[in-house]
C-alpha cells in the first residue's frame, strides 16, 4: 500500500491512497467466508460454501463489495499513521479507481490542523502581579481560621456589624403586591458581608429584636432583574459572634502546630505557594495570547462553526437550567445578539489557534506522558470539580474521556516549555523563572533533581542487568 498527499488549502488535503490487488486477496477471501455463512445452499454446510458458487448466486461484485467495505477502514487509519496526517474532520472518502484484478486507488479528503509559524520566543515578554505575601494576607487566613470555631451567644441589643441574624424577609413591587418568589421566613444571615440585597446590611443595622423596617432596592438577578421593590424585614434574633483567642490553645486546637508563630509560619508558606501558582497561571495565560495574537492562522470554516454551535448551545443549557432567558442574558451583558455572535466567534477562533500551537509544540518536541503524571492530573481534576475520586475516575473511563486528559496533560507541557522560552517579569520588574515551579507551588531544588534522576537512571540499569 502506498500513500500520497495533496494540499487542497493550507487546512485541508486530499489523500491518495494505492492499493495492489494482491494485498486486497485477504479481505476478498473473509468476504466470501462472510457471506457463505450467511446464505443457504442445498448440498452445502453454511460457510462452506465454495467461491464459485457464491459468485453464481449472488455475483462477484456484492462480494467485492462486501471486502472493500471492510478493508477501508484499516487502509485509511494505516495511510494516516504514515503520512503524520492530524486531521480535524471526518473524511470524504471515495473509491477512485476500483476494478476486478487491479489495483484499487482510494482518495479521502480532510480538515487537518495547519502547520503554523510561531514566533520567536525570545522576542516576547510579559508582565505578572507580584507574588509578595503581605501580613494582611496571613491575617485574613487567620481570621477565617478563628470564624471556623466561632461562638455565637444571643443578646439583648440592637444589631450591629458582624452579628449573625435570623430575618423574615418579603419583597413587594412598588404597587404593593407580593413577589411570589422573594418571600423567606426564618432566613439566616451576618450583617456585614453584603451577599444578598443591596441596603439590607443598612436596614438592619441598629434594628432591635422583633422589629420590623422596610427598604428600597433594586432587583440584581433573575426574570425580574433591575425591577424597583420594597422589602419589609423583620429581625427575629441576634447572635454576637465571638472568635477564640488567638493563642497557643487555638493553634493545637485549629491545626498541628503548637504555636501562633508556627501556624503562621505555615499560613504564609501556603500563601506564599498559593501566590506563585496564581502568578504562573497568570503567566501561561499572557504568554500564549501574545502568540496566538502574532499569529495568522488558516481554520477550517467548518470547525468553526461546529465549535461555535457547540458553545452556543452549552449556554443555552445553562442559562435555561439557571432559568433565565436568554434575551435577559444578554440584556446582563450589554450586548445585542450580533455582539454576541462577533465576540463567540473571536473566543472560539483563538481557542483554537491556541490548541494548534499547543499541539504543533507537542508533536514537535515529541513530548511523552507516563501513567504517574496522568493519575496525578486525573486527581487533579477530581478535587477541582469536588467529586468522589473514585466516582470520577469510573467516569472518565465508562465515556472514553482518558485520551482528554492525556492531551491535556502534554498541551500543559507545551504550554510550559513556551512560557520557560519567553521573558516573564512581575510589576516590581524582577523576572520570573518558573521552570522550577511544582504542582503545589512549592519551588523545585535543580541539584536534587539532577540526583534523583541520576539514582533513578542507575536503579533502571541496574534492573536490566539483573534481568
Amino acid at each position: 500500500m502506498k500513500s500520497t498527499t495533496e494540499n487542497l488549502t493550507p487546512t485541508r488535503v486530499k489523500l491518495t491512497i494505492e492499493v495492489p490487488f494482491e494485498e486486497f486477496e485477504p479481505s476478498l477471501q473473509a468476504a466470501y467466508k462472510t457471506i457463505g455463512s450467511q446464505i443457504t445452499i442445498p448440498g452445502f454446510r453454511k460457510g462452506k460454501v465454495p467461491a464459485a458458487i457464491v459468485d453464481q448466486r449472488l455475483g462477484r461484485s456484492a462480494v467485492l463489495d462486501e471486502a472493500i467495505n471492510s478493508a477501508l477502514p484499516g487502509w485509511y487509519s494505516a495511510a494516516i499513521q504514515e503520512t503524520n496526517l492530524q486531521p480535524l474532520s471526518q473524511p470524504e472518502i471515495d473509491l477512485a479507481k476500483f476494478v476486478d484484478g487491479e489495483p484499487i486507488e482510494v482518495t479521502a479528503e480532510m480538515d487537518v490542523r495547519p502547520e503554523l509559524e510561531l514566533p520567536d520566543l525570545s522576542t516576547i515578554e510579559v508582565k505578572v502581579s507580584d507574588a509578595a505575601v503581605a501580613d494582611g494576607d496571613v491575617d485574613e487566613q487567620l481570621t477565617a481560621l478563628q470564624e471556623r470555631f466561632a461562638t455565637f451567644t444571643e443578646v439583648e441589643r440592637a444589631a450591629a456589624d458582624g452579628d449573625s441574624v435570623t430575618i423574615d424577609l418579603s419583597a413587594a413591587s412598588k404597587d404593593g403586591t407580593a413577589i411570589e418568589e422573594a418571600q423567606a421566613p426564618g432566613l439566616p444571615y451576618v450583617i456585614g458581608q453584603a451577599t444578598m440585597l443591596e441596603g439590607l446590611d443598612e436596614a438592619l443595622t441598629g434594628l432591635e429584636k422583633g422589629a420590623t423596617t422596610t427598604f428600597s432596592t433594586t432587583l440584581v438577578g433573575g426574570d425580574r432583574k433591575g425591577e424597583e421593590v420594597d422589602v419589609t424585614v423583620v429581625l427575629q434574633d441576634v447572635k454576637e459572634q465571638h472568635l477564640p483567642e488567638l493563642d497557643e490553645e487555638f493553634a493545637q486546637m485549629a491545626s498541628e502546630f503548637d504555636t501562633v508563630e508556627e501556624l503562621r509560619a505555615d499560613l504564609t508558606d501556603r500563601v506564599t505557594r498559593g501566590k506563585r501558582m496564581e502568578q504562573a497561571a497568570e503567566a501561561r495565560d499572557l504568554v500564549l495570547e501574545e502568540i496566538v495574537s502574532q499569529i495568522e492562522a488558516p481554520l477550517p470554516e467548518a470547525l468553526v462553526t461546529e465549535e461555535m454551535n457547540g458553545r452556543r448551545q452549552q449556554i443555552e443549557q445553562q442559562l435555561a437550567q439557571a432559568g433565565v432567558s436568554f434575551e435577559t442574558y444578554l440584556d446582563d451583558e450589554e450586548q445585542t445578539a450580533d455582539e454576541f455572535e462577533a465576540e463567540l466567534e473571536k473566543r472560539v477562533r483563538e481557542s483554537l489557534v491556541a490548541q494548534f500551537v499547543l499541539d504543533q509544540i507537542v508533536a514537535t518536541e515529541e513530548f511523552g506522558i507516563d501513567d504517574n503524571e496522568l493519575s496525578q492530573h486525573i486527581m487533579r481534576r477530581a478535587q477541582q470539580s469536588g467529586e468522589d475520586p473514585n466516582s470520577y475516575i469510573q467516569h472518565i473511563m465508562e465515556h472514553n474521556h482518558v485520551p482528554e486528559m492525556v492531551s491535556e496533560v502534554l498541551r500543559g507541557k507545551a504550554l510550559a516549555s513556551l512560557v520557560e522560552g519567553a521573558k516573564v517579569v512581575d510589576e516590581s520588574g524582577a523576572t520570573i523563572d518558573l521552570s522550577n515551579l511544582q504542582a503545589d507551588g512549592t519551588i523545585a531544588d535543580p541539584a536534587a533533581a539532577e540526583v534523583e534522576e541520576a539514582d533513578e537512571a542507575d536503579e533502571a540499569e541496574n534492573a536490566d542487568d539483573k534481568s
